[in-house]
């Protein structure tokens, strides 16, 4: 059983820059895709970013592209996700997911494991 817990969530300004980390436990994840989805409140929970095993493809929503950026240390058993220049319509709680096997997709079926998601407000 993998066990993900999310952190760096809080409250940024426009324009301004965050770093969410996603730390596994329980077994090592290094062949395991991570991705990161979000949730607006109303809203169902979308996908962000994903990352393959071996952290060599990466693959981004239109609507961050060229703003975030997703990266992972398999030493460490953690994804990051580096927001910048970010937006109000970025608010949401983020969650992170571990998908151990198949294609990298950004399908919410293909991921295992959840964490508990950690809230992002960015103010206008």
């Amino acid at each position: 059983q993998v066990q993900l817990v999310e952190s760096g969530g809080r409250l940024v300004q426009a324009g301004g820059s965050l770093r969410l980390s996603c730390a596994a436990s329980g077994r090592t994840v290094s062949t395991y895709a991570m991705a990161w989805f979000r949730q607006a409140p109303g809203k169902e929970r979308v996908f962000v970013a994903n990352i393959s095993g071996g952290g060599t493809y990466t693959n981004y929503a239109d609507s961050v592209k060229g703003r975030f950026t997703i990266s992972r240390d398999n030493a460490k058993n953690t994804a990051y996700l580096q927001m910048n220049n970010m937006k109000p319509e970025d608010t949401a709680v983020y969650y992170c997911a571990a998908g151990r096997g198949g294609p990298v997709t950004s399908r919410r079926a293909s991921y295992d494991y959840w964490g508990q998601g950690t809230q992002v407000t960015v103010s206008s």
